[in-house]
């Protein structure tokens, strides 16, 4: 087993190490990391209606859509991730209790009871601190899972509040949970990288092979590469969402707007748009202008520097109109 822990703390990167070492490295291995604040989405999830777009987009913080279902989560560097990615045909079963014994020892060492409760969640006093995904591939299994340690939580609230009437879709929908750090159930203080050490240790002793691992240098290359080409890109953390509807209503000096859109493959299919606004210009016309374009807002801003949008709706900006499609 090759044991690895990342220095990234750039989440599109270690997102990507987990895809490199499933694809590309025949050993068994278990990797660990940390991530500065990001919001790491499903793979079967619609992106914009899991995260608070506002909050996001003004704290800078990465979203990245991993390779395995399952619901939002929140990285900081208070979360510690860890995956493991086994070479065995045999373990077909969806249950999670294999890969996450390790962690519930460590905690039990440390005085916790801490439990497996539901399909994949570990609690603590019946609060979760860690969600865990699966997926196999080829003759692999990987299992990877967070551990709240001592995360902001809220920050953790405010990335992922989101208002649910603005989105119709059948993506997969994250269950929100009462949550716990395990920091706050420890009878003695201990810093996260004494507990890092100590389930790095406790999974190499379980495997007597395990052997310590850094990426070469044409490695890094290869995941950064995965970085430039998926995790980091437009059409993968958020293009890749299931078809899904979009409503909201914006008041402007104008009056109140309505914006309904259909949205399929990142691309807006449908927009309807209503108010009680006065414009000079058929607004049909306006929204035949946003029809094939992506639900993104640079791209639609640049569409909308290039529209006279004052014709059409009156006394509005292009940027309080762009709020109005987000």
């Amino acid at each position: 087993m090759l044991c690895i822990i990342s220095d990234s703390h750039y989440a599109p990167y270690n997102i990507a190490t987990e895809e490199y070492l499933l694809q590309n490295k025949d050993d068994d291995c278990f990797l660990l990391y940390r991530n500065e604040p990001s919001i790491i989405v499903g793979k079967h999830q619609n992106t914009l209606s899991e995260i608070n777009s506002d909050f996001v987009k003004a704290q800078g913080i990465p979203v990245v859509r991993r390779m395995t279902g399952g619901g939002t989560v929140f990285h900081d560097m208070g979360n510690l991730n860890f995956c493991f990615i086994m070479n065995n045909a045999e373990d077909t079963s969806w249950t999670f209790e294999k890969y996450t014994r390790p962690v519930l020892q460590v905690l039990h060492d440390l005085g916790i009871d801490a439990k497996l409760e539901g399909r994949n969640d570990l609690t603590i006093g019946g609060k979760k601190f860690s969600g865990n995904a699966k997926m196999t591939y080829r003759n692999k299994v990987l299992q990877h899972g967070t551990i709240l340690f001592s995360s902001k939580m809220t920050d953790l609230s405010a990335a992922l509040k989101v208002n649910p009437l603005k989105f119709t879709d059948k993506a997969v929908k994250s269950v929100q949970s009462r949550v716990t750090n395990v920091s706050e159930h420890l009878s003695t203080p201990l810093d996260l990288d004494d507990f890092i050490a100590l389930v790095h240790n406790y999974v190499r002793s379980l495997y007597p092979e395990a052997m310590d691992y850094s990426f070469s240098a044409a490695e890094q290359a290869a995941i950064s590469a995965l970085v430039d080409t998926k995790y980091g890109t437009w059409d993968w953390n958020y293009g890749a969402s299931p078809k899904y509807n979009f409503s909201k209503a914006i008041r402007t000096k104008a009056g109140t707007i309505e914006f309904y859109l259909n949205v399929s493959k990142g691309k807006i299919d449908t927009l309807q748009i209503y108010g009680d606004f006065f414009g000079r210009k058929d607004i049909d016309e306006f929204a035949a202008a946003l029809i094939g374009v992506l639900h993104n807002p640079p791209e639609l801003l640049q569409i909308l520097q290039n529209l006279d949008v004052a014709s059409y709706f009156g006394d509005v900006s292009p940027s309080e109109i762009l709020e109005g499609l987000f």
